[in-house]
């Protein structure tokens, strides 16, 4: 009798192990997923935003965005429109979930991203006009091994 307790312990043992071991492996693989770690870069983009932080926003732009404006062109862009004329300090952002968009174009004459990710933003505002929302598509490509942000101009 005690031989089959044992037996039965060690049984339930290799069962927990071995479920905990693919629950520890799943995760993993989520959290080195492009999906998750491009997630990651828009949340990043829109806290450094939230807090006026547009220096940092900027940095996480892809080199494209980057040719559009110069980071100072950037910063007093967003400070202007979204703080000088909303009349709003911050503003509070809810990420919906993503999809993968192969062969897309950031402009027409661009060439297009093997891969890219697409969230739409929804970003809530409190300000001298009353509550409002603004939605924008944003895109997330790999970049010489980091994740950056790109929106739509087609």
């Amino acid at each position: 009798m005690m031989r089959k307790r044992q037996r039965s312990i060690l049984l339930i043992f290799i069962i927990l192990s071995f479920c905990s071991l693919i629950v520890l492996i799943s995760a993993v693989n989520y959290l080195f997923s492009p999906s998750y770690q491009s997630k990651k870069v828009v949340e990043a983009f829109y806290t450094h935003e939230q807090i006026g932080h547009f220096a940092e926003s900027w940095e996480l732009l892809h080199p494209y965005m980057k040719d559009r404006w110069s980071k100072e062109q950037f910063m007093a862009d967003r400070y202007h429109v979204f703080i000088g004329h909303f009349g709003t300090d911050t503003f509070q952002f809810t990420i919906e979930e993503n999809s993968e968009v192969k062969d897309w174009k950031m402009a027409e004459e661009l060439q297009p991203f093997d891969v890219a990710y697409k969230f739409n933003v929804i970003q809530t505002y409190e300000g001298k006009y009353g509550k409002f929302s603004f939605l924008q598509e944003v895109y997330v490509v790999k970049e010489e091994e980091e994740w950056r942000i790109l929106w739509d101009y087609n």
